[in-house]
């Protein structure tokens, strides 16, 4: 059985950009990057940061009280850009709360709240907080748990935690939920925050630059860390017209903990996956959102899987030096620069590169460009080898 496309008939994002499509619409037009030295807590890291500019001042209704964290503010904020809310109420009149799925894609979750709990503690010894709600924050499904309720559904939720592929494999769960009859229609997304714990743990993993990051860069030397938070909506497409979801695919090659595979098996599976799930030859896609981390060996291991497969007539770039490696929410935001490169034909340079790497040979563009799309191929590859592509455009 041939895969049924679902349209993306709402979306939004919240990053360094701005909140909106329109705030990132104009700085990738613009060239201007959202990535900032850091400045987030008491980090103290020498590094650039993509982080959300009014995160603190959100203010949770107060029937959701219990989940107040950055995380789950930093959704909220995702939850009312682009009037995406509204366009769910819409689509639960239509279907019933009950037949929609919220699908959500998270790394950490609300780990800061745990963070700020330790340092509230009684000493080395002394018990949490009794004020820490760990179920609402930190426990990786309150990302989900306050997405439903927060839009009033009441359809299947989970959440998918599998590092950087996170938010972009929420999109094939929710497309095999739609196709068993389990739900007419999706929330997909994804949502990740700032926090100690991945600042500090890639920093000890000596996986983060102290520039911002340039990724296919000769001398690229690691990641800028960001935050972001993103949604779409799913249907059928019903005749309507609009971007939708071609297709994915899905890899785990576990080659390695944090390391890919050198010569990019699990990303070529992935993406050989989804043109077969599109029915679509290599040749009929017009440009690669890449998942380009500018760490050496993902750049490298990514840029030898997407020559293998489309050789270097695909346009192709990374998105990381405008919002930063969001993690959990990197596959969603960038999903939604796919989107704008179809409705606003354009493909988005790669921030920051300056000299291309000459053992690299995909195609990047260091500039943005105005151009034609059709379809897109977004990718996001996490730790352990767990890969997604999707596959976006206009429907045949």
């Amino acid at each position: 059985m041939s895969f049924e496309p679902l349209l993306l008939s709402a979306y939004s994002t919240v990053s360094a950009l701005g909140h909106g499509r329109a705030s990132a619409l104009a700085a990738l037009r613009a060239g201007r990057s959202g990535l900032r030295p850091c400045d987030y807590d008491e980090a103290g890291l020498d590094t650039w940061i993509g982080r959300v500019d009014g995160v603190e001042d959100v203010a949770l209704p107060a029937a959701l009280a219990p989940f107040d964290c950055r995380n789950n503010r930093l959704a909220a904020l995702g939850l009312e850009s682009d009037g995406f809310a509204a366009a769910v109420a819409a689509a639960r009149a239509r279907y019933g709360a009950a037949r929609i799925g919220v699908f959500i894609g998270t790394s950490t979750s609300g780990i800061e709240a745990t963070e700020q709990a330790y340092r509230r503690r009684g000493g080395t010894e002394g018990p949490l907080p009794a004020s820490f709600d760990y179920r609402h924050t930190h426990n990786t499904f309150s990302s989900a748990d306050f997405t439903r309720r927060y839009l009033g559904l009441e359809g299947p939720a989970l959440v998918i935690s599998t590092a950087c592929s996170s938010s972009a494999k929420v999109f094939a769960t929710a497309s095999r939920h739609i196709r068993a009859g389990w739900c007419d229609a999706a929330v997909v997304g994804g949502v990740d925050s700032l926090c100690l714990t991945t600042l500090y743990g890639f920093n000890s993993l000596e996986l983060v630059s102290h520039q911002p990051c340039r990724p296919w860069d000769a001398a690229r030397d690691g990641i800028s860390i960001g935050e972001a938070a993103g949604f779409a909506l799913l249907e059928r497409p019903a005749g309507r017209d609009g971007v939708a979801l071609l297709g994915y695919g899905e890899s785990s090659d576990a080659y390695h903990m944090s390391t890919p595979h050198p010569e990019g098996e699990g990303a070529l599976l992935a993406m050989r996956a989804a043109l077969d799930c599109a029915g679509l030859e290599p040749g009929q896609v017009d440009y690669i959102n890449l998942h380009g981390t500018a760490t050496p060996s993902n750049d490298r291991a990514e840029d030898r899987a997407v020559t293998r497969l489309f050789g270097t007539a695909v346009p192709c770039s990374s998105t990381k030096g405008w919002t930063g490696h969001t993690l959990g929410a990197a596959g969603i935001t960038e999903a939604v620069f796919g989107c704008l490169a179809v409705e606003q034909g354009l493909m988005p340079g790669s921030l920051n590169t300056g000299q291309i790497d000459p053992q690299l040979s995909a195609p990047l563009l260091r500039e943005t460009v105005q151009r034609p799309v059709r379809v897109v191929m977004s990718n996001s590859f996490g730790f352990g080898g767990s890969n997604c592509a999707l596959i976006l455009g206009r429907q045949p």
